[in-house]
């Protein structure tokens, strides 16, 4: 439907620039943290945000209320529904599922997309509607009409593997996820070995919300036994439930706290990492300062080692020097790169001379 792709990084700024009367809408695949995403951006604007399952809704009285009669006129009127904002605050309406809806539904959200009402009730002045889709042939799907369609603003929301990581640290999603989808994001969302056309509607795949459930049970069970593991499948699939357990048992790469807190001591191994090695490594080192507010002793040695990593990257490692550079420059990490210009001049010197000498 729509060939816009966006990041979550991106999806924000657009929320920025949105006025609140546009209406938008997210192509996207399920479990992905739609819903997590708005309610953290809204809510610190002091807006609730209101999910709306349309795929579950079997009536359209669940958006508009159900019909009551007025003794004082007579006449039939509709009693707003448990969700409608009736203190008169603007509120987010998240139509989730929204080509999943039967028709009579999606006739009423045509008139709440259009004029902001519904049943004659209209939204507060600077309510948002904002509405996803799914996309791809594993659902059942009902045809939107173009009119629908028009009436907002189209994009296909690809949220990076980077960027799940980052939450995924803020919240305390289990180490072991962390590092396996660090070193294999293909398995992020979906399962990179499986043949177009072979599921059956019962089959698991990744997708990001079941890796949330899968550090939940790692958390309880500890180590990764056999019947650990067929939970883990009864999740995320098989395929990836093995592949899972064959990285937790594999050697474990260097985190960005570990080289930040006592890069001497890693340097040796550091020397025989490959560039896909480095590249973890360089992503652990800015989601650990993005996420951790360092102070005292581990604020004065991530100022230190961070200078030695990136010499020794930029002598002995050159592609691994670029990847870093990149991430520096890419705007992901705003608060690691902060941190970085401020407390490392060694660093941000080099940095802008080994751009320099690459262009």
């Amino acid at each position: 439907m729509a060939n816009i792709n966006i990041t979550t990084t991106e999806l924000l700024s657009l929320l920025d620039i949105t006025p609140a009367d546009q209406n938008l809408m997210l192509v996207d695949n399920h479990g992905i943290g739609k819903s997590e995403i708005l309610t953290d951006y809204f809510s610190g604007k002091g807006m609730k945000v209101v999910p709306l399952f349309l795929g579950q809704m079997s009536d359209p009285g669940d958006l508009i209320g159900i019909p009551n009669r007025n003794d004082t006129t007579g006449k039939t009127e509709f009693m707003p529904s448990y969700w409608f904002p009736l203190d008169g605050k603007p509120v987010v309406l998240f139509l989730d599922e929204l080509n999943r809806a039967r028709p009579e539904v999606l006739q009423t959200i045509m008139d709440l997309a259009l004029n902001r009402t519904l049943a004659g009730r209209r939204l507060p002045d600077g309510s948002r509607i904002i509405s996803a889709v799914n996309a791809g042939d594993q659902y059942q799907l009902t045809d939107l009409d173009p009119a629908l369609v028009s009436r907002f603003n189209v994009v296909t929301f690809r949220p990076t593997a980077q960027e799940w990581l980052l939450w995924a640290e803020k919240v305390g999603v289990d180490a072991r996820v962390r590092d396996f989808i660090r070193e294999n994001p293909m398995w992020l969302d979906k399962n990179p070995d499986a043949k177009e056309g072979a599921d059956t509607g019962l089959d698991k795949t990744p997708d990001r919300r079941g890796w949330k459930r899968v550090s939940d049970i790692l958390k309880t069970a500890g180590d990764i036994s056999p019947i650990v593991t067929k939970a883990i499948a009864a999740i995320v699939g098989p395929k990836a439930a093995s592949a899972l357990a064959g990285s937790v048992s594999a050697k474990k790469i260097l985190s960005g706290r570990e080289v930040l807190q006592n890069f001497e001591k890693h340097l040796p191994t550091l020397k025989g990492y490959e560039l896909h090695q480095l590249s973890v490594v360089n992503d652990g080192i800015f989601r650990h300062l993005e996420v951790e507010n360092l102070s005292g002793q581990a604020r004065e040695n991530a100022k230190r080692n961070i200078d030695a990593y990136f010499t020794f990257l930029s002598k002995e490692k050159k592609e691994a020097a670029a990847h870093f550079a990149n991430l520096y420059v890419q705007g992901t990490y705003p608060k690691a790169v902060s941190f970085m210009a401020r407390e490392c001049q060694v660093l941000t010197m080099a940095m802008v001379m080994y751009v320099k000498s690459i262009r």
